[in-house]
């Protein structure tokens, strides 16, 4: 699967190995701008290289991200949609 704006990536190297982030854009052609909308706010997306990154589905078209909220909700609805287990922390 290609990374794209809307991607839905799992952190394969790092501090945040395992975490789901969703691609809000690219640096260059080596590095994807990340954000989940609480440790990585869409203010502040981190920097990642993208082969650091799996690709692990497309977020739905009519769930609107603009603001982190709607980004926490949006991947929430994803791993809950991939049959994981989701905590109300």
């Amino acid at each position: 699967m290609e990374i794209r704006i809307g991607t839905v990536v799992e952190s394969v190297a790092g501090h945040d190995k395992g975490v789901l982030f969703a691609v809000i854009g690219f640096a260059d052609e080596a590095h994807a701008l990340i954000a989940d909308g609480k440790v990585r706010r869409l203010e502040k997306p981190k920097k990642k290289k993208l082969r650091h990154l799996e690709p692990a589905g497309i977020l739905e078209q009519d769930i609107p991200t603009e603001t982190n909220r709607q980004l926490r909700n949006a991947l929430r609805a994803f791993r809950a949609s991939q049959g994981e287990v989701i905590s109300l922390v």
